[in-house]
């Protein structure tokens, strides 16, 4: 069955070029799924790399960018359908709207912020989707070993991790979504010392 994936990654491309290699073996698995892919509409670095391989095989593309990024001539001119927002956080609500699942490629502060609101909102229950890291070339090594250290520290609960799946291959990161079966995220929050709820 088709899907809409949204895919935060980098606007820029990174100093290895494995990262844009894995971002096309990545959109090439999805294609073989008719999957539809939401981005940031950007023609530059690794949003870039992935629209490119994704209209050369006939892939369909959505893109959403907020109005003030337009003059900046980052858009990219290729995708059929790009929506245009007022405001970030109009954009990212929107692109989650459309979304079936989620994955980031390596990516800077941008697509850190993305991917950690959507762990927030399912940890919130606003949403079941699956959210997923393509951890290329070891890339969020750091940061998956410090969610771990916010589990030891009492800052994270340990079942809440199940909110995160981390592949480093491609083809199993697609594997994965195809076959997700949504699980119901228990809320974390405490009141007054009162038992969890």
């Amino acid at each position: 069955m088709s899907k809409n994936i949204l895919i935060y990654c980098g606007s820029s491309k990174g100093h290895n070029v494995v990262y844009e290699q894995e971002a096309i073996k990545l959109v090439r698995s999805l294609k073989e799924h008719d999957c539809k892919i939401i981005f940031g509409a950007g023609s530059v670095g690794l949003m870039g790399v992935l629209a490119d391989e994704y209209l050369r095989i006939g892939g369909e593309l959505i893109g959403v960018i907020p109005s003030f990024m337009e003059p900046w001539e980052v858009k990219h001119l290729g995708i059929q359908t790009c929506h245009v927002t007022q405001s970030m956080h109009e954009r990212k609500e929107m692109m989650a709207e459309m979304a079936d699942a989620v994955i980031a490629l390596p990516g800077g502060f941008g697509t850190l912020d993305e991917l950690f609101e959507m762990l927030t909102w399912k940890q919130l229950d606003l949403h079941q989707m699956p959210i997923s890291i393509l951890n290329t070339a070891h890339y969020y090594d750091h940061l998956i070993k410090h969610i771990d250290h916010m589990v030891q520290e009492g800052f994270l609960k340990e079942r809440n991790l199940s909110a995160l799946h981390i592949e480093s291959n491609p083809e199993d990161l697609v594997t994965y979504l195809m076959n997700y079966e949504p699980e119901k995220m228990e809320k974390k929050w405490i009141y007054r010392g009162k038992k969890e709820v």
